[in-house]
């Protein structure tokens, strides 16, 4: 112990929202049945905190605590056990708590099994047992339904910091004891405990290690008992390898080789395994991660050292030098020459020909550092690291990291590039207004020594700009090249700084982070309008509008733009049909030496190619609407990739080929960029390749790929802790989901995407969240919803979308206006819609706006005009647009008693919205065809023969009068359950309220009846 801070407790489980429904859904269940759940997780993740709640949570009856007594036992039958069970109970329902059942013998194990099995005998009880995590789950459980318990996602850990300190941690002690616990909150209490409240606050330095082996093995507790001598060694070999391995496995040969160095009189094997470790097939891990760093940390020292040693051994035998190395660092045996070693770390990890991923190299990077006594070339070395758990998707490893290069002396370059990778790492998964700026300052530190490298950060903080939708600040930063700094005005501190390419002790001068970077920026791709999706552009023009000269709206200097809106034309100087989340193109790969050219980063004639220059040419000549520059630089990026194979340019090609409207190329440098990242490990440019994968599908009207890959993004997103990253997938499928008959689906990525859009000031995301959700309203015969939501996002104002967005659900507002009555409301933005429409951009735009003016028509000019819109559609493709078009001209026909040519229409509107799986639209289109009289085509729509047997059965609950919460009980099933499969009726069905409901069971039960009795006459 170093410190004594009280650490209040905190009041309130954070996260745990998923095992908190489990839980409760089993407790809502005893209304009607007995049910068994069991909690499981490694130490310190919080059961017995889960248990707890279950148990204040519980108010319909008694709670009961069930323990093992002095001999571990219980009741020694299941009988017994029911008939104590059944006492406690009475009429009432009753909750058993079972904490830490692995404790129990193996007899009472049995007896608590065999009895969760027959809990119905005993009344209404529900059995909530905990079990530990770091081994496999008991035989006797192995039946019963388990709910496990995760590390904390890093915004809750974070809450909880903030909770038990009252907000007063120092911002980089904070990104340390996170990085520390690693989602575990009670190692994250006991870190806290641990710390002075000076150390809290950053005013001291902090004790290292800061997890010692004291703290670990607090939390651990009785996990680590260990049986043998021989168990030790095995544990704590593997304990070792993990250390310098790429996951959290470490191949079985190698540990028995090693302990077998370490003891060769012994005979080791695997078999059996101790309880904390788990085989699968040549592979050995532990099942807890805490319980490997204790084993680890509460090793004695020399064991620890050997297992190193050995392991080294066993690992130069093999021929791999990089991890052969660490376990070398990691057991110096008397005066080791400790610069040395580090040096040969450092070129080791370098090294590009020497096989390893990202995180290993990380990791030797940072056990350089930790071994190098000079300042600014800790600094470096810290820098490399954080670099390398960047791309290996462990943003949280990365910060620790930069703060410990910040503590030391450097050069203004070495500065700069830490800068460029905290602004890289804020740009996934922090405030993108704070990122902006950290890219700015690192490309003026950058800009003297490596002025490709502040080149690269340039553009990357164009990217934040973009999804800060901040226009004035995104085409400034385009258009300015970094600025070198004096090398007095920098604060250089040290020596001078290394070359740029090469860095001190062969350490490169910037990775390749190219397309890493997010925060959908200016690099991003036009939006298709069939449907709207993020991204990517249907023509090449669709990024660009009018010049002006004397337009208010165009930016008449470099970096002194008119945010689009505020000034009429409106339209001028913005690529309105961008739905950018795409990028500028970022950070980018370092290139030699002879390839920086001029000042600033500009290349000089005669350079070869600059991927960085001609991506920031083309999108400030984008920004700026002139096409005829932008599309020969934008070229060159897409043509580059044909010849290269490596993920950063292939990222930055499918970028500007969406923008170029090239949907065919983008989709293929898509895909071979998501095959690249993963070849190289580079973990942290995998939900990038598949965000540009999703706006590919979706603009070639691939809309189940388009969802696959968007849903696969945004797992491996919040795998490699990128939020902003995630709530931009989030986005995507709440547009996705807007067009589908799935509201709960749209409503919950809408709330996601906009928890951290708000949060980190992501206002493009912010934007195609409410435009999804106004656009699912709309489905779904709520126009007066969205246009609520949707003259937010469009109307002149403060509160008007992302500059490169809003433009695109003008189309969705004015159908919304004119549906719900408030036909006035558009005439503003309809106005600069035509104008934006007329300029040709938007292959779709001409015939949404013929559709607009045909909303707001008198009858003797509708008709004319939604022939024209369709006509518009025939010439531009694009089957939900013009769906939709069919779909109100349907509508207008029915209302003006024209019934045939209606039913033709809203034919055609149903067969588009089916061949898009539109299938809110496609009901809505059904609904009027039986008001016609007439029967839709296909699926069964509007009769009870497209129902499920669950929904089946729910309709017939419901239109018996039951309400969800009776219906629920009835089938025993969730009042969730019952509402989702409710919705889900109700869109097949066509209906919209439980009355419209009754009458379709009604009538398809008399129409039945009616049948059987003519089969029996």
């Amino acid at each position: 112990m170093t410190g004594e801070t009280t650490v209040r407790t905190a009041v309130r489980i954070h996260g745990r929202s998923a095992q908190r429904e489990a839980v409760r859904a089993l407790l809502d269940g005893l209304r009607a049945r007995s049910g068994h759940l069991v909690v499981t997780g490694e130490p310190g993740l919080g059961r017995t905190a889960l248990l707890q709640w279950a148990a204040d949570s519980f108010r319909a009856g008694p709670v009961l605590r069930l323990g093992p007594g002095e001999d571990r036992g219980a009741p020694t039958t299941a009988g017994e056990l029911l008939t104590t069970l059944r006492k406690a109970a009475g009429e009432a329902p009753l909750l058993v708590c079972v904490d830490d059942a692995h404790l129990w013998d193996a007899p009472a194990r049995s007896a608590l099994s065999h009895a969760a099995e027959r809990l119905h005998t005993a009344g209404r009880v529900a059995l909530l047992l905990s079990v530990a995590g770091h081994r496999a789950v008991d035989p006797e459980f192995a039946r019963l339904p388990v709910v496990r318990l995760d590390p904390l996602a890093p915004s809750h850990a974070d809450a909880l910091l903030d909770e038990v300190t009252d907000g007063s941690t120092d911002p980089a002690v904070r990104e340390h004891l996170l990085a520390e616990a690693e989602g575990n909150p009670a190692l994250l209490l006991a870190l806290v405990r641990r710390l002075t409240p000076a150390e809290l606050r950053g005013l001291r330095p902090l004790p290292r290690p800061t997890a010692d082996a004291g703290t670990l093995a607090a939390v651990a507790g009785s996990a680590l008992t260990c049986p043998s001598a021989d168990a030790r060694d095995l544990l704590l070999t593997v304990a070792a390898a993990v250390r310098a391995a790429d996951g959290p496995d470490v191949d079985t040969r190698l540990v028995l080789d090693a302990l077998r160095h370490l003891d060769p009189a012994s005979a080791p094997t695997a078999n059996p395994l101790p309880d904390a470790l788990a085989g699968a097939g040549d592979r050995l891990r532990f099942h807890s991660p805490l319980l490997c760093r204790a084993v680890h940390a509460t090793a004695a020292p020399d064991r620890r050292r050997a297992a190193h040693r050995a392991l080294a051994d066993v690992l130069e035998t093999d021929g791999q030098p990089l991890p052969a190395l660490l376990h070398r660092s990691w057991s110096p045996s008397g005066p080791a020459p400790v610069a040395r070693l580090a040096d040969r770390l450092a070129a080791v990890a370098a090294d590009g020909t020497t096989p390893a991923s990202h995180g290993l190299r990380g990791t030797a990077y940072a056990r350089a550092a930790e071994l190098t006594a000079d300042a600014p070339v800790r600094a470096e070395r810290y820098t490399a690291a954080a670099e390398q758990a960047l791309l290996a998707g462990r943003p949280d490893r990365a910060r620790p990291l930069l703060a410990a290069a910040r503590d030391c002396a450097a050069p203004a370059v070495v500065r700069g590039r830490a800068e460029r990778v905290r602004g890289l790492a804020e740009l996934r998964d922090g405030p993108v207004g704070d990122a902006h700026q950290s890219l700015l300052l690192a490309a003026s530190l950058l800009a003297e020594d490596a002025p490709a490298e502040a080149a690269s950060a340039a553009l990357a903080a164009a990217d934040a700009a973009w999804a800060a939708g901040d226009l004035s600040s995104c085409l400034a930063t385009l258009s300015l090249g970094p600025a070198p700094v004096p090398r007095d005005a920098a604060g250089m501190l040290g020596p001078a700084a290394p070359d740029a390419a090469t860095g001190a002790d062969g350490l490169p001068g910037a990775v390749d982070l190219a397309g890493a970077v997010d925060g959908a920026g200016p690099g991003g791709v036009p939006v298709p309008t069939d449907p709207p999706g993020p991204r990517h552009a249907a023509d090449p023009r669709q990024v660009v509008a009018p010049r002006h000269a004397n337009a208010p709206g165009h930016a008449t200097a470099p970096g002194h733009a008119t945010v689009p809106g505020h000034a009429t034309p409106g339209y001028a100087a913005v690529p309105s049909a961008v739905l950018a989340g795409g990028r500028t193109g970022g950070a980018t790969p370092r290139t030699d030496a002879g390839a920086r050219g001029g000042p600033g980063g500009t290349r000089v004639c005669g350079a070869v190619p600059d991927p960085v220059r001609d991506h920031r040419v083309g999108m400030r000549a984008l920004l700026e609407g002139r096409l005829d520059r932008a599309a020969p630089s934008l070229g060159q990026v897409v043509e580059r990739a044909r010849t290269d194979d490596r993920p950063e340019t292939l990222l930055r090609a499918a970028s500007a080929a969406l923008l170029l409207g090239n949907v065919d190329a983008a989709r293929r440098a898509g895909a071979r960029a998501l095959a690249a990242t993963r070849q190289s490990g580079s973990e942290a440019l995998v939900p990038q390749a598949l965000e540009y994968l999703a706006y590919a599908e979706l603009r070639a009207g691939r809309h189940p790929q388009a969802r696959a890959h968007a849903e696969e993004g945004l797992r491996t997103a919040l795998r490699a802790g990128q939020r902003n990253t995630a709530a931009h997938h989030q986005a995507v499928l709440a547009l996705a989901a807007s067009i589908e008959d799935e509201p709960a689906a749209v409503a919950r990525h809408v709330t996601a995407a906009l928890a951290t859009a708000r949060r980190h000031g992501l206002a493009q995301a912010a934007t195609l969240a409410e435009w999804a959700a106004a656009r699912a309203d709309l489905g779904r015969g709520r126009p007066q919803d969205a246009a609520d939501r949707l003259g937010l996002l469009v109307l002149p104002g403060p509160g008007r979308g992302h500059f490169a967005v809003w433009r695109l659900a003008v189309p969705c507002f004015v159908e919304a206006a004119a549906l719900a009555g408030r036909p006035e409301d558009t005439h503003e933005v309809l106005t600069d819609f035509a104008g934006w429409a007329a300029f040709g951009a938007d292959p779709q735009a001409a015939a949404q706006l013929a559709r607009c003016h045909a909303l707001l028509a008198p009858p003797d000019r509708a008709d004319d005009l939604y022939r024209r819109a369709l006509a518009r559609h025939d010439e531009a493709g694009g089957d939900f647009e013009r769906a939709r078009t069919a779909l109100l001209y349907g509508k207008w026909l029915r209302r003006r008693r024209r019934p045939r040519e209606a039913r033709g229409r809203l034919g055609t509107a149903l067969a588009g919205f089916d061949r898009c799986g539109a299938g809110v639209w496609a009901a809505q289109a059904r609904a009027e065809l039986r008001a016609l009289g007439a029967a839709p085509q296909g699926g069964g729509a509007g009769t009870l023969t497209g129902l499920t047997p669950q929904q089946l059965r729910i309709a017939r609950h419901v239109a018996e009068g039951a309400t969800n919460r009776e219906v629920a009980l009835t089938l025993a099933v969730s009042t969730r359950t019952v509402d989702y499969h409710l919705r889900k009726v109700f869109a097949v069905l066509g209906v919209r309220s439980r009355l419209e409901l009754a009458r379709m069971v009604e009538h398809a039960d008399r129409t039945r009846g009616d049948r059987r009795a003519g089969d029996r006459m």
